[in-house]
């Protein structure tokens, strides 16, 4: 897709947030060239240097930090943590103490939920301080080389060898943790081709990454094995693993989700590309599909920031 018909709406500081109230999700901004997509990450990362990390506590010793890219999930045992996902680097001062605040134990272990920056970023620090990182295999893959996005028009270094796991999964596994075990699910290309979801068992919580973004349109990111079939496909097994009691952290949105969100995020996502590969299949161009309005039906919920219902569409129409 050129970047000529990029239309995102973006809010710097509701993408860093994620889980913002939708008051504030609807005060975007609208990033309409190249040049100005272009520097997204830049800017995001800049806003992560002073956006406030807000921490919510969800089940027994299980918490969430939210504010610095994707959600993190933390959980304190005896004598350590267990981050999931990283954040953003320029977030470090604020993290760190949001974790202090949870307790003096230290962060043992980290894993990733895909490789994206606003998930990984951080990951050097933290393994600087002594946590083993363990990802998706293609997660160290395409942290290990330049990865180029093209629906972001940026291109990221391979990265410093301290934020490369060194431990890596190609199929569900469980990690022992400080006393208990996580289950790892490892998932066919979704939101990327290195998607995975870290089940706290005992606790009945589960951090499915960008598999779900609860109450925005997400992204999928075709430059590194992304897809809306896998993206659907993974929502369903998310479904089926949970129950009524399972809390859902989602990698965007409300970090605290629930059995139902996920299942309206299935069928939209679903009806969506139900939409769009009908039109593809009558014929109609990717503006043409736009102008239809696949999605306008669920833009109230889903589309009131981050994606816009003309990017979203444009993403599903590349994968029908």
């Amino acid at each position: 897709m050129a970047m000529k018909d990029l239309s995102i709406h973006l809010s710097r500081r509701a993408f860093v947030i994620g889980g913002a109230s939708a008051a504030a999700l609807s005060q975007v901004a609208l990033w309409p060239t190249s040049v100005q997509a272009a520097n997204i990450v830049d800017s995001l990362r800049n806003a992560a240097g002073s956006s406030d990390i807000v921490t919510h506590k969800v089940r027994g010793t299980i918490s969430v930090l939210e504010g610095s890219g994707g959600n993190i999930g933390v959980f304190v045992g005896k004598d350590e943590k267990v981050l999931v996902d990283a954040g953003i680097t320029a977030s470090r001062a604020r993290i760190s103490e949001s974790l202090r605040a949870l307790g003096s134990q230290p962060v043992k272990q980290l894993i990733n939920t895909h490789w994206h920056f606003d998930h990984t970023d951080g990951n050097e620090w933290i393994h600087s301080e002594g946590a083993a990182i363990t990802a998706h295999t293609n997660t160290r893959r395409h942290l290990l080389e330049a990865q180029r996005v093209a629906d972001w028009n940026f291109t990221f270094p391979a990265s410093p060898s301290g934020a490369v796991p060194a431990a890596v999964v190609d199929r569900d596994s469980v990690l022992d943790i400080d006393g208990g075990s996580v289950a790892i699910t490892v998932y066919e290309p979704a939101h990327t081709d290195s998607d995975l979801s870290v089940h706290f068992v005992n606790e009945n919580v589960v951090h499915v990454g960008d598999i779900f973004w609860n109450g925005l349109y997400p992204f999928i990111d075709y430059s590194t094995g992304g897809n809306i079939d896998g993206t659907i496909a993974a929502a369903a097994r998310v479904i089926a693993a949970s129950d009524a009691d399972t809390v859902i952290i989602p990698g965007h949105g409300n970090p605290l989700g629930t059995l139902d969100q996920l299942k309206h995020y299935h069928e939209m996502l679903a009806t969506i590309r139900d939409n769009v590969a009908r039109m593809k299949s009558a014929g109609k161009s990717v503006e043409e599909s736009v102008a239809l309005k696949p999605t306008e039906a669920f833009d109230d919920q889903w589309g009131k920031a981050i994606i816009s219902p003309a990017f979203f569409t444009r993403l599903v129409y590349q994968g029908v």
